[in-house]
């Protein structure tokens, strides 16, 4: 069965999406998936040899090595806004279906892997959160997080919406945030203890050189059986 694609989702905006992203696209070449990158909408960009820059859908579409900018994110905005806003003081209004049929497989060989834009539940378009589109485009969901104290119950919290959607979480991405954390925090060993979904810890790393950790093959091996059979 080929797998259509995964929704790459976060706790919160600047949480490490797009890194975590390129390393899953490492990862998942690596295992011989043709990866079709997608960051449909991407706000805060500045202009760049006279267009608009995204710089996150940059860094994927380097990572996954194929296709064109202009279809890995097709609408850009400079105003760093959640995009439904950056859109329309643009005089750009966002739709959520032209936004999922951007993010649909090219083949039935293709692997989407789909970047939203800040959380789960940030705006994304006329009437919809990114929560609409993951639930559009039917992926499962791959949550970002940085491991820092306060983070369980975002991350807790973020997966209670996912189900109540009727989503599949077929993994957990802790990211490291830079700073060390109180003596005594292991938010890995608390998150396994209430969530029954795969879990990756990365270390520092630049999306355009990524560092897969060593499990990362095993990870993505019990993320994609997850997404067979949820």
């Amino acid at each position: 069965m080929t797998i259509p694609g995964l929704f790459i989702t976060g706790t919160d905006t600047g949480v490490g999406k797009t890194v975590a992203g390129c390393v899953l696209i490492h990862g998942l070449r690596a295992r011989g998936c043709s990866v079709l990158p997608r960051k449909p909408v991407e706000s805060g960009c500045e202009r760049r040899g006279g267009i608009l820059w995204p710089e996150d859908g940059a860094h994927l579409l380097h990572a996954a090595g194929r296709d064109a900018l202009d279809r890995v994110t097709p609408w850009r905005f400079p105003h760093a806004l959640a995009p439904d806003r950056a859109a329309r003081l643009a005089g750009t209004p966002l739709h959520l279906g032209a936004l999922a049929a951007a993010c649909r497989p090219g083949t039935p060989d293709d692997l989407v892997l789909v970047e939203g834009a800040g959380g789960f539940y940030s705006p994304l378009a006329e009437g919809a959160l990114n929560a609409d589109l993951a639930v559009a485009l039917g992926f499962p969901l791959i949550l970002v997080a940085p491991d820092r104290l306060g983070v369980l119950n975002h991350i807790l919290l973020t997966a209670e919406a996912a189900l109540r959607r009727g989503l599949t979480l077929a993994g957990v991405v802790l990211n490291d945030p830079g700073q060390p954390g109180p003596e005594g925090m292991d938010n890995a060993a608390d998150l396994q203890a209430r969530l029954q979904v795969p879990l990756l810890r990365l270390g520092r790393t630049h999306p355009d050189r990524p560092q897969p950790p060593p499990e990362l093959d095993a990870w993505l091996e019990r993320v994609l059986s997850r997404r067979l059979d949820p």
